[in-house]
């Protein structure tokens, strides 16, 4: 089943999501998928011959997709333990490789706990309206986000791959002001 979206063909934004529900929708992979940035594309397969259904999912921005994947790898869709990851690139050898992060840098590691390794800051006086896109979206000029999380105390959590971006957060983010995606009218 295609979706709604045109289709752009670009890897580097694109993500596999496996081990779906047999009555899973294209509808239910956007309303999984929205909040990691603008979807361009969704290809679901809801008849494979052997298997459960599958999707490829395509974002606007390969970093969108990078956070789809740390986000939704794992995740408990509807009973179902979905696996989310880049697609395999067939190369000319005739076996595949994985998609690697585009030399953007080390990705976030969790420990045998499950707790991240990035280089985290702690955010106050957000707006009640702040989303962690929101948040993402406005530390990305310090350097390579790689995770954010908004509470409802008003704070957030940021994680860069990197203990200098965390550092120029820091110093050239700190009092900076914060736009949310509230509209006023």
């Amino acid at each position: 089943m295609q979706a709604m979206y045109p289709e752009t063909g670009n890897n580097d934004c694109k993500i596999y999501v496996g081990n779906l529900p047999d009555d899973v929708r294209v509808r239910d992979i956007e309303d999984l998928f929205y909040k990691y940035g603008k979807i361009v594309d969704i290809d679901l397969h809801d008849r494979p011959r052997k298997g459960p259904p599958f999707s490829f999912v395509e974002f606007d921005d390969e970093r969108d997709a990078e956070d789809a994947v740390r986000g939704r790898d794992g995740y408990d869709f509807d009973g179902y333990r979905i696996r989310v990851e880049f697609p395999r690139l067939s190369s000319k050898g005739g076996g595949s490789q994985q998609r690697r992060g585009g030399g953007r840098g080390p990705m976030p590691m969790r420990d045998r706990g499950g707790m991240r390794k990035g280089f985290q800051c702690l955010v106050s006086n957000l707006p009640p309206t702040g989303s962690w896109q929101d948040l993402k979206d406005h530390f990305r000029e310090a350097g390579d986000v790689t995770f954010t999380d908004v509470f409802r105390d008003g704070t957030g959590i940021v994680e860069f791959a990197r203990l200098e971006h965390m550092k120029r957060a820091v110093r050239d983010l700190d009092d900076s002001k914060f736009r949310s995606h509230e509209v006023y009218c």
